[in-house]
């Protein structure tokens, strides 16, 4: 491996943010998810979680979508939402979901600063009720046009960088935030060996 790619790898893995993660819950079409693994790989976040309570276990990502950023995520799959969900609480201290409810926040009035997990829904139905039930809150992102949603990869795409900007602004890319066996186990994923 060059030194160029070490140093690449090196600069890559201290933007990563592990208090920042997407859970996609029955989301079909593996094109939708593989342009959220590129989203995610472009703010840094490292893990990903699939939930698939309604549809068969992906087996594979749209390979042109994601430009093959699937191999630099941890992707975890489940099909149970307890499960899921207990998982992403021992990282996470809020999990919001995308919802058009009463209680629904505006993006924007959100502080993503936090350690947070975003859960988006399926293309066509949505989030569940048992998952909008285990949430810590709803929000939406602002819109003013007549149809009164957005593709999936595009909401996904939209939200990251609003918490890519709040976390820019409170230093959070400034300076590494994976503890050092994570870095170390990452890097040794992604191919590279310490002598």
């Amino acid at each position: 491996m060059t030194p160029e790619r070490i140093k690449r790898l090196d600069d890559v893995l201290s933007k990563r943010q592990p208090g920042l993660t997407v859970v996609l819950e029955n989301v079909q079409d593996p094109h939708n998810i593989s342009a959220v693994m590129r989203t995610c790989d472009a703010v840094g976040v490292q893990d990903i979680y699939i939930l698939n309570t309604m549809i068969p276990k992906h087996k594979a990502w749209g390979a042109r979508s994601s430009s093959s950023a699937a191999k630099w995520l941890s992707v975890h799959q489940f099909t149970d939402t307890k499960e899921c969900f207990a998982a992403v609480r021992k990282h996470f201290d809020k999990i919001y979901t995308t919802h058009l409810s009463t209680d629904a926040v505006g993006l924007y009035e959100m502080d993503l600063t936090q350690r947070v997990a975003l859960v988006f829904g399926n293309e066509h139905g949505g989030l569940s009720a048992e998952t909008i039930e285990l949430s810590d809150g709803n929000f939406i992102i602002p819109q003013v046009g007549i149809i009164k949603s957005l593709n999936i990869s595009v909401a996904c795409a939209v939200t990251l960088y609003e918490s890519y900007r709040q976390k820019n602004i409170a230093g959070h890319y400034n300076e590494r935030q994976l503890d050092e066996i994570s870095f170390k186990s990452l890097k040794s994923d992604w191919g590279f060996i310490e002598e």
